[in-house]
């Protein structure tokens, strides 16, 4: 891992290392009063959530699984550490984080960061209009005064004015000026305007003051004992959950605009780590951030250098220059998240809505809506259930059976399509042994036997046929299949040449059969 970082950062040119420091820079610049605006979510110190976004970017920018990611503290994770930070307290929290990035570390470990490819492409497509709904709804707080009123009069015309010129200069800048990162562009300049021709408008300063010296390492003040576990835990799991979640749809966004690969354990590793630091530091923990991921990626960033640079910054700003970066107007940021919504919107889903499967229309409206209404974790749990419901449905309709007569007194039955649970009901009513003949063959050659309950139904089957008097012949079953059958091992017939070999994952004789790759 060390190694490909060393490597990657000696092979990049002067034109590469400027990009990506600009990048960097842009993306920093961005993150400040989001960091702020989360840890008020959280109801904790504006420092707390600057730490978190500096801390979780830079080990993640450096050991993570996709180069060109940012992470950092976000309204996702805020949302559901409110309710603890209220009842017990900010220690509780840090508690909290240490402990969630554990279970993120343990959840790379065991490598559950592949299951990430179960995700849908209809779910991913939700996750992203959802999100770019979620990150245009956050920007309505711009335009509110301190006692939470609409703008009005000329403090809205300014806001907007300066709002959509820096969208104007940015989508000019990233058309004509490809030396320079236009986001960041866009904010030099509107904010060299706010302060050359000093404008009443709302800055970077009124949401809270960032200055503030290094993070000191501190474990978290509270007791040691299964109490304080039964607290954090619950808390620790859900935000865990959610943050993997996050970083891994990130991860597979980003690598597809890059189309490069990402590692998805690794991924994990690097998100729990991070946590695990933020929170003996001070930091409310985090994530990957995928409207800081597209600024970033639109302003060129590809290598561990823009995530690192970014981080860098940020301690930069914290340190040494609060007092500049909170002269910078809130409109100007407002603009950059404004061109992300209209980057990160897949606006290709409204022309395809048409002639994808309902099902699939579904699902996409589904999880955007639940991502805006609830959560990204909740929606995409909701997404691939549903989407699992759906493939159950159709897959549970394609089993059937073409039937013969091969002698007067003797039936087949040619199987096709899977048998599984969702499938048994419509196998069982493919047959009739009261009408059948003395003798039936039910051949399996284009069928395959997924789970327990298949494996049950064909028992049941072979009962049924014994009680009418009748005899069952089962071909082209697999030697696992029959040595898993009950009463119905006995009727397979064994060919070596022809029977498939697969596995199926049951608990037989008290122990867990693994599931192995099916081959014919």
């Amino acid at each position: 891992m060390f190694n490909n970082l060393t490597s990657s950062f000696r092979a990049m040119t002067p034109n590469i290392v400027k990009t990506e420091v600009l990048s960097g820079l842009t993306v920093a610049l961005a993150l400040v009063p989001e960091a702020v605006a989360f840890a008020i979510v959280a109801r904790v110190d504006a420092l707390v959530g600057l730490y978190a976004a500096f801390i979780v970017g830079l080990i993640t920018a450096l050991i993570g699984g996709r180069p060109g990611m940012i992470s950092g503290a976000t309204g996702a994770l805020a949302v559901v550490m409110v309710e603890l930070v209220v009842s017990h307290g900010v220690q509780y929290l840090f508690a909290t984080v240490v402990l969630m990035g554990i279970l993120q570390i343990l959840a790379g470990a065991f490598r559950l960061g592949k299951f990430i490819r179960m995700v849908p492409y209809p779910v991913m497509l939700g996750f992203v209009n959802g999100l770019a709904i979620v990150i245009f709804l956050a920007q309505r707080s711009q335009f509110k005064d301190a006692s939470g009123e609409w703008l009005n009069g000329i403090q809205l015309y300014l806001m907007l004015g300066l709002t959509g010129l820096t969208m104007l200069i940015i989508w000019a800048g990233s058309k004509y000026i490809k030396a320079f990162p236009a986001p960041l562009l866009g904010i030099l300049i509107v904010s060299a305007i706010v302060i050359g021709f000093n404008l009443d408008v709302s800055r970077v300063g009124d949401l809270g003051s960032i200055q503030g010296g290094l993070p000191d390492f501190s474990i978290p003040a509270v007791p040691m004992n299964f109490e304080t576990l039964s607290i954090i835990f619950p808390y620790s799991a859900i935000l865990a959950a959610i943050g993997l979640i996050e970083s891994l749809l990130t991860l597979n966004l980003v690598a597809e605009i890059t189309e490069s690969k990402g590692g998805a354990s690794q991924e994990c590793v690097a998100q729990g780590a991070a946590n695990v630091v933020t929170g003996f530091f001070g930091g409310m923990g985090g994530c990957a951030m995928i409207g800081q991921s597209m600024i970033n990626v639109n302003s060129g960033g590809r290598t561990r250098l823009s995530g690192t640079s970014a981080a860098l910054f940020l301690l930069a700003f914290i340190l040494f220059g609060s007092s500049l970066i909170e002269q910078i107007p809130l409109a100007a940021l407002t603009g950059v998240m404004f061109m992300v919504v209209v980057g990160t919107f897949a606006w290709s889903s409204f022309r395809i809505i048409n002639k994808i499967p309902r099902s699939d229309a579904f699902v996409l409206i589904l999880v955007s809506g639940v991502t805006v209404a609830e959560d990204l974790g909740i929606a995409v749990i909701v997404g691939v259930i549903v989407s699992a419901l759906v493939f159950s449905w159709q897959a549970a309709k394609r089993i059937e059976a073409r039937t013969s007569m091969l002698a007067e007194n003797q039936k087949l039955y040619e199987l096709h399509g899977p048998l599984f649970f969702g499938s048994i009901t419509s196998f069982q009513e493919i047959f009739d042994p009261k009408g059948d003949p003395e003798d039936v063959i039910v051949d399996f050659i284009d069928s395959r036997v997924w789970d327990h309950s298949g494996l049950q139904a064909i028992d049941s089957l072979a009962e049924r046929y014994k009680s009418a008097g009748k005899t069952l012949h089962l071909r082209h079953l697999s030697a696992d299949c029959k040595s898993l059958l009950n009463k119905a091992g006995q009727m397979v017939e064994v060919s070596v040449i022809e029977d498939p070999e697969y596995g199926i994952a049951v608990d037989y004789e008290g122990r867990l059969e693994k599931e192995e790759p099916i081959a014919s």
